[in-house]
């Protein structure tokens, strides 16, 4: 482990909730860390995370080419944690997943730094959303600067501080029904945050294969529709699941991709929902996968009791029918 405190890990996008994960994954492994992020004053709360003085919060702005230098200056390996699902002012997805990526990996490049690119299954230059499409040029831009980058795709990410399953739980309390975009027939690999953040350190560590792009799934894939009913019965809810049609759908996030917080949901994320959110064949067969980095992934049914239990009307105590 002595080795590691000699590199110096810069992290792009390390106060969120990947990227609290990730450096924790870090820290333990020994690393040097510096969270490049546009708030440093924000990042407080990853000091505890690491021995004094192993963790260091910067400031960076993927928009702003020269702090993003700055942010890199002797850093021995880059990790891009920096993505949105939903657009907000100058945040847009072409500014954020493709330039901002091209940004980081241009700065790893001139440093001669090692880079891992977190990026996200469904990512497409041909698909119908911009989400995806963005994510795409950011992969083939990371790869032109740093051929030997390593990208992570993982499916739709869980954990106790995630905008998933949290956002139906809190949505179950005050609402007597759930949506199902499409009939909630859209199949997932819900992957806990975790499993993800344990992947990007073995990717420090130089257990990824060099350029190869890697799927990251959870033990099961499941519907929407099972995923709903898997919340509902962590945090003893029952509610009406009510089927709302693509059409339907796509108009309602005309206008919910205005409103605040667990009720946002903008066109975009309609068009991503059409679509399957699973590991590929391909990715399996060439073991490109948390399996093939050895690790064995949790499932949401063990993970989520762990921090969905505030959701339950009783609190952590109630008593679940079996």
């Amino acid at each position: 482990m002595a080795s590691n405190l000699e590199t110096l890990v810069t992290v792009f996008g390390g106060s969120g909730f990947l990227g609290r994960n990730v450096v924790r994954a870090l820290a333990k492994r020994e690393y040097r860390i510096r969270v490049a992020v546009r708030r440093p004053e924000l990042a407080g709360h990853l000091q505890p995370l690491g021995r004094v003085g192993q963790i260091h919060a910067v400031q960076a702005n993927l928009r702003y080419p020269a702090s993003v230098e700055a942010a890199m200056r002797d850093s021995q390996v880059a990790i891009n944690l920096v993505g949105t699902l939903a657009e907000s002012g100058a945040q847009t997805f072409d500014a954020v997943q493709a330039k901002g990526a091209e940004t980081v990996a241009k700065a790893a490049a001139a440093a001669g730094a090692r880079m891992v690119h977190v990026s996200a299954i469904g990512t497409d230059e041909n698909s119908p959303s911009g989400y995806g499409r963005s994510k795409a040029s950011g992969e083939k831009a990371v790869l032109a600067a740093v051929p030997s980058a390593t990208i992570l795709r993982p499916s739709v990410v869980f954990g106790p501080e995630d905008q998933f399953t949290n956002r139906f739980a809190a949505l179950a309390r005050i609402s007597p029904f759930l949506p199902l975009i499409g009939g909630g027939v859209t199949r997932m690999q819900p992957v806990y945050v975790g499993d993800v953040a344990t992947a990007v350190a073995n990717a420090v560590d130089g257990k990824t294969a060099s350029g190869a792009t890697y799927e990251l799934g959870g033990p099961e894939v499941l519907t929407m529709r099972e995923i709903m009913e898997v919340i509902l019965a962590i945090t003893g809810r029952k509610r009406m699941l009510i089927s709302l049609p693509w059409g339907l759908a796509k108009m309602q996030a005309m206008f919910l991709q205005f409103a605040p917080g667990m009720l946002k949901l903008t066109p975009d994320q309609v068009m991503m929902l059409q679509s399957d959110n699973v590991v590929s064949d391909a990715a399996k067969s060439a073991g490109l996968t948390l399996a093939g980095l050895g690790i064995t992934p949790e499932s949401m049914q063990a993970i989520a009791p762990q921090y969905l239990w505030r959701f339950r009307a009783a609190g952590q105590f109630q008593r679940m029918s079996v």
